[in-house]
């Protein structure tokens, strides 16, 4: 059985110079201990709101870490610096819009600005890379929205089984015939 390694990166100009704490990354970590039953491995990063190195990092974590899920905070809202979805699009062979959609959905339950946010996702290789917003509770609710089909989508890209804590949040995958 592979192991399973999950990124996460911090886009943020300001924890990455130590100016403040990175209290997103460390949500995203939190929760994925709270989902996951199987063991698996945090690869961290926390690097500057830039295209380039966001790019890199990505890469970095897909190809030569073994990342089968890389998870992004930050730079998902349309200020200047925010660059994450484009580094996302020009890392990945396919994206997949359905996971900022229903972010974005089930984030106007809370704020109307959520219209503002564009997270999203895409495949790079055998790595499913998801965009999250910055904030730790809207992190929390975006993932309880669309974790359930990572799982699976991590399957069909022929990396490890990742098993959920069905107390806390159940994986779907379609019943075989």
């Amino acid at each position: 059985m592979s192991q399973i390694k999950i990124g996460v990166i911090t886009a943020s100009d300001r924890a990455s110079k130590g100016i403040y704490e990175d209290i997103s990354g460390v949500a995203i970590q939190d929760t994925m201990k709270d989902y996951l039953k199987s063991e698996f491995e945090i690869v961290y990063r926390c690097i500057p709101d830039e295209q380039d190195i966001l790019e890199n990092t990505m890469k970095e974590l897909c190809d030569d870490a073994g990342c089968c899920l890389v998870v992004t905070t930050g730079g998902t809202g349309p200020a200047l610096r925010d660059v994450t979805p484009e580094a996302t699009e020009n890392v990945c062979e396919k994206m997949m819009p359905g996971f900022g959609e229903l972010m974005r959905q089930v984030s106007l339950q809370y704020v109307p600005t959520a219209i503002l946010s564009r997270q999203t996702a895409g495949i790079r290789g055998k790595s499913l890379i998801l965009n999250l917003p910055g904030k730790p509770k809207s992190i929390r609710e975006c993932l309880d929205a669309v974790f359930p089909a990572v799982p699976y989508c991590i399957d069909l890209l022929e990396g490890p089984f990742m098993e959920t804590n069905e107390k806390v949040i159940k994986a779907f995958r379609p019943k075989s015939k």
